[in-house]
């Protein structure tokens, strides 16, 4: 119950921060107006939806909560949260609540504004959601590297290169066979699953792009819980 209330104390912290950021805020700007322009066309193909989609994500799940994170760095206020009773993973937990269900609706309002239909909800759905850990992750990571927003922001750019743009990154796999495992990252991964399932794939018929993202999401975590305790350290 304790760190149900701290959670949710951190939570509410980061809706009063965010609400006051219009910079950070306006981000999910560019994914809904690229929806809005595509859902214009006839028959899009999937990689132009999850073009979108991908750029969503990075934009909303990884670079609001690393701003959110940078921010309290700025405001040495990260230091007070780190040292308090709560444990790493009630404050990690409690600190990207707010943006997953951010990052969420975004995805929704693009999936409405393209006219996305996938043959199967329940499969895209569940890959979206794990790849929103995923990037929730990389940006809990990125917020704890970095020392300002504004580096944060700069840091995003090769980010968005690699995650935002996956078509680019499959051509870059297919050409360069030293860029081979490329095509295991879990943007390429969504949209191989979107492309099943317009095939008429079931749940067994993509469990290994799912596992693919299963498997970057806890190695990402992992790489931020081992960060997180040494920035406590540190600071």
């Amino acid at each position: 119950m304790m760190a149900v209330q701290r959670m949710y104390a951190i939570f509410m912290k980061d809706v009063k921060d965010l609400s006051k950021n219009l910079f950070v805020t306006t981000t999910v700007i560019t994914p809904v107006l690229l929806a809005l322009f595509y859902g214009q066309q006839d028959q899009l193909p999937i990689e132009i939806h999850y073009l979108t989609f991908n750029i969503a994500l990075v934009l909303v799940a990884t670079f609001v909560q690393a701003a959110l994170i940078a921010e309290e760095k700025e405001k040495h206020t990260l230091r007070g949260l780190m040292l308090s009773p709560a444990s790493p993973w009630e404050i990690l937990a409690g600190k990207n609540v707010l943006t997953f269900l951010f990052t969420a609706l975004t995805l929704l309002v693009c999936i409405l504004l393209a006219g996305y239909e996938p043959a199967h909800a329940g499969i895209v759905g569940a890959g979206m959601v794990l790849s929103i850990g995923f990037y929730l992750a990389l940006g809990t990571l990125l917020g704890l590297l970095a020392t300002s927003v504004v580096q944060a922001s700069v840091a995003l750019l090769p980010i968005m290169f690699v995650f935002g743009f996956s078509q680019i990154i499959e051509e870059m796999a297919n050409r360069y066979q030293a860029a081979g495992v490329l095509e295991y990252l879990p943007n390429v991964q969504l949209v191989e699953i979107a492309r099943q399932v317009e095939q008429g794939a079931a749940w067994g018929d993509v469990t290994a792009p799912l596992l693919w993202i299963v498997g970057w999401t806890a190695v990402m975590w992992g790489v931020v819980f081992i960060t997180y305790q040494r920035r406590q350290l540190e600071d």
